[in-house]
């Protein structure tokens, strides 16, 4: 049944004179009796004037023709079948895959009540060494993932895929927000290599895509989270790259409807549409969803608007640094700037919170230090000095571990390591247990069991 006529037609907005009034904001719109079907979201509604967001490309869309409601509104698929496919922001399938039988829901319709949310969830170990020390993970924790190209992100993030859905038998969610395509097709293609695909799935809006497209990834990437943690019951792993690229599209939808910006040109819902992705992410008595989700810092500012109303919601950030990178040492953790809400006498314990101190002194010590024996030489150093750097390259080396998805590439094989040997061999090293082993051999090994085994299997 027609709803009305489409008046104007711009390239991110079109006008639509109702002759029904029963529609809502973000009821979704289509054409009738017109090829190729074009789709609308409704954005605001002013009398019987609705004016909407189209889906994609409107060249060729003329005034006049009829648009109907879409039952449902914008949904997503909503089963088991969601694992080992690619969706683009609307729900449809973008790898070549088909649904028999689809189920779908609406991606705006959860909306979780205080009493439903779980603040106790159980600590998430991922085994991988660097993180379970200085930046434990509860479950439903929201943490930042900051790093540039080129500094072993992506292997980071197939690495917790892999450990999570190993040792906790539980999938992930990818979101790709303003993705470039080359990019979304490489991590594809390394989740098929790395045989990660079929525990995974993944949501892309792409850079080259409008920003009603970039808007409303996170949305549909969220309804595929919450099927997994409410369905299935399961401890979901959510990766967001990038969630700035989020605020950047909603700001172009917000221009095009002539709302007047705030600070930067971002919209004046900037602080409730971060709140109402961000709310979504949390634990729940049926499971938890816990989110990796990288920010483009602009001009380095991390006092700007939108990365401020981001980073309120995170519960500790995770650094990946060029620097360190260029050492050799992956991952590639700036341990100074890695943070976590949980390293609290409280949360992990005294003797885990007071190893990760005493570990952050030696290693701020170390590189003052770096800089004395650079000029003067190793001599110049006290005994006290002479011990905290040379075991602070150690513990340095430690923190490296061999990747289960690099083991083609690298040779050797990956290691999930238990937080308590992690806190054993950290303590061990600090008292001086291992002085007189040489600091390359604490290099890519998994707990120091390995190395008195002389072996890294």
């Amino acid at each position: 049944m027609s709803l009305g006529k489409i008046i104007s037609i711009s390239t991110m907005r079109i006008e639509v004179l109702l002759t029904d009034t029963n529609v809502r904001v973000r009821d979704i719109i289509k054409t009738v009796d017109f090829e190729p079907e074009n789709r609308f979201e409704i954005a605001e509604i002013k009398g019987n004037i609705a004016i909407a967001i189209p889906f994609g490309s409107v060249i060729g869309l003329r005034k006049g023709v009829d648009v109907e409601r879409v039952e449902g509104g914008l949904s997503m698929e909503y089963s088991s079948e969601i694992l080992g496919k690619v969706f683009d922001p609307y729900g449809r399938l973008i790898d070549g895959n088909t649904i028999a039988n689809p189920v779908v829901k609406n991606v705006y319709e959860r909306n979780m009540s205080l009493k439903e949310i779980g603040t106790n969830g159980d600590i998430l170990w991922t085994g991988i060494k660097v993180l379970d020390f200085f930046a434990p993970m509860q479950k439903g924790f929201k943490m930042g993932l900051l790093g540039g190209a080129g500094v072993g992100k992506t292997v980071l993030i197939k690495e917790l895929i892999h450990n999570v859905y190993k040792y906790l038998r539980s999938n992930s969610v990818f979101i790709g927000i303003g993705e470039r395509s080359r990019e979304g097709k490489e991590l594809y293609d390394e989740m098929i290599e790395g045989d990660l695909l079929s525990k995974m799935a993944m949501t892309f809006g792409q850079m080259g895509e409008n920003s009603m497209a970039r808007s409303r990834a996170i949305y549909a990437g969220l309804t595929q989270a919450e099927y997994l943690r409410d369905e299935c019951r399961q401890d979901v792993l959510l990766f967001v790259d990038n969630v700035y690229r989020f605020v950047q599209a909603s700001s172009e939808i917000s221009a095009e409807l002539e709302q007047m910006p705030i600070d930067n040109g971002y919209p004046p819902t900037l602080l409730s549409d971060v709140a109402g992705v961000e709310e979504r992410i949390n634990s729940t008595d049926n499971g938890s969803i816990t989110s990796f989700q990288t920010v483009f810092i602009p001009a380095d500012d991390y006092n700007d608007a939108a990365v401020h109303a981001i980073t309120s919601h995170f519960d500790g950030q995770i650094v990946l640094d060029r620097k360190v990178a260029e050492k050799g040492i992956y991952p590639a953790v700036n341990v100074f700037r890695t943070t976590s809400r949980l390293i609290d006498v409280e949360k992990v314990g005294e003797r885990h919170y007071k190893l990760v101190q005493e570990v952050l002194r030696y290693m701020a010590r170390y590189e003052e230090l770096e800089e004395i024996v650079a000029v003067l030489g190793i001599e110049e150093l006290s005994k006290e000095d002479y011990n905290i750097f040379y075991r602070s390259r150690k513990l340095r080396n430690y923190f490296t571990q061999p990747m289960f998805v690099a083991e083609q590439f690298t040779n050797i094989p990956g290691r999930f390591v238990k937080i308590e040997d992690v806190l054993d061999d950290v303590e061990a090293i600090l008292d001086g247990r291992y002085d007189t082993t040489d600091e390359h051999r604490f290099l890519f090994i998994g707990n120091l069991y390995d190395y008195k085994q002389g072996n890294r299997s």
